[in-house]
């Protein structure tokens, strides 16, 4: 039997790493002086992102959105400088993001800023961490002469994408040819943004072009080293490991997964979205095809798709999960995670992108964080944040029992 993938807690003191006390920030000498800028700052993500900045040693926060009077009254804090900006607006989103040192895009949806906020925070000479982005984001910076130079852009710094791709690599080094099966849902309320990016992904799966800018595909899966569509069934009413009562799972494989099976070599991977409840599968169906960008209309899709995932939500405490196993040959390996909000493990995956950018742990150029963060760092990062209040691993041969460790 081998020995657990991860250090076991010792009297059940918590896992916190001397890199994630509250301390101030390295400075990376060579890098201009000035605030961490926050875009979306009132949101879910950004204000939870605000509050852990300020406890990893970040002294100096901007905090940017369209508006900013409420929020400034009820967690008005020194070192936090508020201001209203509209990322619609070149001008105001140019003054926004001008003498700062980094900026990071909470904001959203992201598929209609796609690379806005990140060109007009590399214009104005600062760093640039964003936490969705994604594949379309990548495309329209890569080879942009706005990071030639000494500066950083890092996208996909959030939870999904982003803290997904790296927990595979905690579990094996090695990847290739191996099996990789996802089960990853729950129940939680949606803000704006990321309601708003939900409804511009369900018009994005028929795209299968791989220019980038393809975002997912219902019912497909990485198959014998490609994509394959129409492998995988939707199933209901089924029950689930770690997830309460009888779910729906329905395969859906995402382009951020497709680029983390190409990168690793991994030879299949099957992701399942599980839905507790059926009211905002229900919807998700409904909508498809409908989708409308127009800021009117994609506003009362979002409002519905809140409202779904508030019907579901009814006499349950949100949570989010993910199991992720991983099938080799002499070896599977599983890792549990769970965390009360999906939103929260966003912005300590982000805060911990930050502090990375700052202290110069990342290279000047253009990444996505999975590529650049320290797994089992990053890992211990956002647990220390509180973000992350339970990860487990399993691992045994095919033939014997599972040694469990845990963070």
């Amino acid at each position: 039997m081998t020995g657990s993938v991860w250090r076991p807690l010792v009297d059940g003191a918590s896992a916190r790493p001397s890199s994630t006390r509250r301390h101030p920030v390295p400075a990376d000498p060579t890098a201009p002086s000035g605030p961490v800028a926050v875009l979306g700052g009132t949101g879910v993500v950004g204000r939870a992102a605000v509050r852990m900045l300020t406890r990893l040693g970040v002294d100096a926060v901007r905090v940017g959105a369209r508006r900013v009077d409420s929020a400034r009254q009820q967690h008005d804090s020194p070192g936090v400088d508020w201001r209203r900006v509209d990322a619609d607006d070149p001008d105001s989103l140019a003054d926004f993001c001008a003498g700062t040192r980094l900026v990071l895009n909470c904001a959203g949806p992201s598929y209609l800023l796609a690379d806005r906020v990140a060109r007009a925070a590399l214009a104005a000479g600062s760093d640039y961490v964003d936490v969705s982005g994604d594949g379309p984001a990548y495309q329209l910076l890569d080879g942009s002469p706005l990071l030639d130079g000494s500066r950083t852009a890092v996208l996909s710094a959030g939870m999904l994408p982003g803290l997904a791709n790296v927990v595979p690599r905690v579990l094996a080094d090695d990847l290739t040819g191996a099996k990789l099966v996802v089960y990853a849902g729950g129940i939680e309320p949606f803000g704006p943004a990321s309601a708003g990016d939900l409804a511009l992904s369900l018009d994005s799966s028929d795209a299968t072009d791989g220019d980038g800018h393809w975002y997912g595909e219902t019912l497909a899966a990485w198959v014998g080293g490609q994509r394959r569509r129409h492998a995988l069934p939707v199933r209901e009413d089924v029950e689930v490991a770690g997830f309460p009562g009888r779910v729906t799972t329905m395969p859906f494989l995402t382009a951020d997964a497709e680029r983390l099976a190409r990168s690793t070599g991994l030879d299949e991977l099957h992701w399942h979205n599980v839905f507790v409840g059926n009211a905002l599968r229900l919807t998700l169906s409904r909508l498809r095809g409908r989708v409308s960008p127009a800021p009117a209309a994609l506003a009362a899709i979002t409002a519905e798709i809140a409202a779904a995932a508030e019907l579901d939500l009814t006499g349950l405490d949100p949570f989010y999960l993910m199991a992720i196993t991983l099938h080799r040959a002499d070896r599977i390996h599983t890792a549990v995670l769970r965390t009360h909000s999906s939103f929260e493990l966003t912005a300590a995956t982000a805060a911990h992108t930050v502090q990375a950018v700052l202290s110069g742990a990342v290279a000047p150029g253009l990444h996505y964080a999975d590529d650049v963060l320290d797994p089992r760092g990053l890992l211990d990062a956002v647990a220390a944040l509180g973000a992350l209040p339970v990860f487990h691993t399993h691992r045994h041969a095919h033939d014997e029992p599972m040694e469990v460790g845990s963070l």
